[in-house]
């Protein structure tokens, strides 16, 4: 039987009874199906979403009952990482050491941190600003939430959505990628278990062009949230612009990984490997272009694809495996067609292949790639490939290092390698981009905002920064006089007292 969706605190089955048969990445076999949500399913979740927001409790619970729900849900999502952890490998592939070590345990703890942020919130101070009242500043939570998450990471961008949505007292509906849904409806469940009310949490699967349009373009819908890519932003606020609903957006990322001349060139490698392939590179923040210091440039690409030659292929559910199969079929094609591409264009080709790896006749998988020789506008320096594929450019002044970062539409993520204090802090200063490290590239905390600029769209997840995204400000004046002609009445009629 497939996996319904939950509507209104109730699991149900989809209009019509349509459902997706969900496939494995690594050998194809289905996994599992679930409801086919569409235009109709997501108005029937808007609408117990909002009602949960107009009439439910959970607008109306302190900061403290809806922490305390939080925490619950995180005890029941730490009681089952194993079998979750395993579930997010089979579906999405990536492998088990990362969803296990890293992913999920990642994503408990940012609810947990949000139990406690949730308390935290504040306005302005009130004051007299008139004269003749107090002015009280209230902030409040928005409304209806739809929440879109991507299938690079399912569980936790769900969670990055969710959390700072639900602990400010919206509503939400979750529509999870088509490909990769298994994980957020557990989620879903979880928080259902924990006591959360009924309609205050929804998740519908379904294909984006029916239930995400609906989510955007719905007037009862007041914020759209969004994990994708550029592209889908874009048709997200088109479709939002309709009502005015507000929008926040993280999306592509086409990372710069600045190596300068008197870098540690063995650490920098390292953070390469990790930060280029990490999740097969299906990361918005991944060290996609290694830009490198012509003098070292030629021994970091050596040490390089020494250790690309070390990664190990394979079922993603064994720990031994470094690199598991891409999401899907399709998504490997795309892949596979920007390697044909940058040789094509003139790029070298020094580790990977244009096809697919041998001995994984039936899975969706892409060999570590390593492009040299790669120019600024060749179409794999500015297009996001989402895929285990790193580019090396070369540079020989300051100037030139942080023409070529800089010199994309995206504006997510980059790093800086260097052990001089004056040019990792010039370099930080003068890169456009939301996250910027020093020697190291991707870690992040539950307490660290992260978002981008330009391209890779505005607000943030993370940290107590995004819980404004999800909240407004409003205006209370309280007279003070009990006047019933005010000093400046006589503006509108009548003369001065």
């Amino acid at each position: 039987m497939a996996l319904k969706l939950l509507i209104g605190g109730e699991w149900v089955s989809a209009t019509g009874d349509a459902t997706i048969p969900i496939a494995s990445p690594y050998d194809g076999s289905k996994l599992d199906e679930v409801a086919r949500g569409a235009r109709e399913d997501a108005r029937r979740a808007i609408d117990a979403a909002r009602a949960a927001f107009d009439r439910g409790p959970w607008p109306r619970l302190p900061p403290k009952a809806r922490g305390e729900v939080f925490l619950k849900a995180a005890q029941i999502l730490t009681q089952r990482l194993p079998q979750l952890a395993e579930l997010e490998s089979r579906n999405q592939g990536k492998t088990i050491k990362q969803a296990l070590d890293a992913d999920l345990p990642f994503s408990v703890d940012n609810l947990v941190f949000y139990a406690g942020a949730g308390r935290t919130l504040d306005a302005k101070s009130p004051g007299e600003f008139t004269g003749e009242g107090t002015t009280i500043f209230r902030r409040e939570p928005i409304g209806v939430v739809a929440s879109i998450t991507p299938w690079n990471y399912p569980f936790m961008m769900a969670v990055w959505k969710v959390g700072p949505a639900l602990i400010t007292g919206n509503t939400v509906v979750l529509k999870p990628a088509s490909w990769t849904p298994l994980t957020s409806l557990e989620l879903g469940r979880a928080f259902l278990e924990a006591g959360l009310p009924a309609g205050a949490l929804n998740v519908v699967t379904g294909p984006g062009d029916e239930v995400g349009d609906e989510l955007s373009r719905n007037p009862k819908v007041d914020l759209v949230s969004l994990t994708g890519d550029t592209a889908t932003g874009r048709k997200i606020m088109e479709a939002a612009s309709a009502t005015v609903k507000r929008v926040q957006l993280e999306l592509g990322g086409k990372a710069p990984f600045v190596v300068f001349e008197d870098a540690d060139v063995a650490a920098a490698v390292e953070g390469a490997i990790v930060a280029g392939f990490v999740n097969g590179g299906q990361d918005c923040t991944a060290a996609t272009r290694l830009i490198v210091h012509e003098k070292v440039r030629d021994r970091f690409v050596r040490r390089l694809l020494e250790r690309v030659a070390t990664i190990r292929i394979g079922d993603p559910l064994s720990r031994k495996t470094d690199l598991g199969p891409l999401v899907h079929r399709s998504h490997q094609q795309r892949v596979l067609e920007f390697v044909a591409k940058g040789s094509a264009e003139g790029a070298k080709l020094v580790a990977g292949s244009p096809a697919p790896p041998p001995g994984h006749p039936h899975g969706a998988f892409v060999a570590p790639t390593v492009f040299d020789a790669v120019a600024p506008d060749m179409t794999i320096a500015q297009r996001e490939v989402f895929g285990p594929v790193l580019d090396v450019l070369t540079f020989s002044t300051f100037d030139e290092a942080i023409e070529i970062a800089n010199g994309v539409e995206y504006g997510l993520a980059g790093s800086v390698w260097t052990n001089d204090l004056r040019t990792a802090i010039r370099a930080t200063n003068a890169l456009r981009f939301g996250d910027v490290w020093v020697n190291d590239h991707l870690p992040l905390g539950s307490e660290t905002p992260h978002g981008g600029f330009k391209q890779s769209g505005f607000g943030k997840d993370l940290g107590t920064d995004s819980l404004y995204d999800y909240t407004a400000i409003k205006n209370v004046y309280i007279d003070l006089t009990g006047q019933a002609r005010k000093g400046w009445h006589y503006l509108t009629y009548g003369d001065p007292a």
